[in-house]
């Protein structure tokens, strides 16, 4: 028998997670697992594995939300950049075989070595903090 899905978990609200923004067809929750603070991820509320199996429409709708919460991000956690980030398939390491796009706030000395800072495991507490506080700046609709 598959694993449940985390995403389609978190969706129907039978775990936990730090909610920013929901609508009917999209949800706006910080990673539990940051690169950096403030890194969120867009998700489909519809299942999909992949971008590939997501209608182009809906791939647009997807995007379309990306630029308002990056802004809130990096207003809420003062970050010098963002990158956004979208994974297909195991060899693309995708993790949760779910669409979703990371938001990362990105700081000017976040990476000395040139390479990702290392995730790390962040608590409710910060990360419902964190919601809150991204939360009050996303201008959605």
């Amino acid at each position: 028998m598959p694993r449940p899905c985390i995403f389609c978990s978190i969706i129907a609200k039978q775990l936990p997670s730090a909610e920013v923004y929901r609508d009917s067809d999209f949800i706006v929750i910080m990673d539990k697992y940051p690169i950096n603070t403030g890194h969120a991820l867009v998700v489909p509320t519809s299942h999909y594995d992949n971008l590939l199996a997501m209608p182009a429409q809906e791939v647009g709708k997807l995007y379309s939300i990306v630029p308002a919460v990056a802004k809130a991000v990096v207003s809420a956690v003062k970050a010098d950049g963002f990158n956004v980030g979208q994974n297909n398939g195991i060899a693309a390491n995708q993790i949760v075989p779910h669409v979703h796009v990371h938001i990362v706030p990105r700081f000017i000395d976040d990476s000395p070595d040139g390479k990702w800072p290392l995730r790390r495991v962040a608590t409710q507490q910060e990360l419902d903090e964190l919601a809150l506080k991204i939360q009050k700046l996303v201008k959605l609709h």
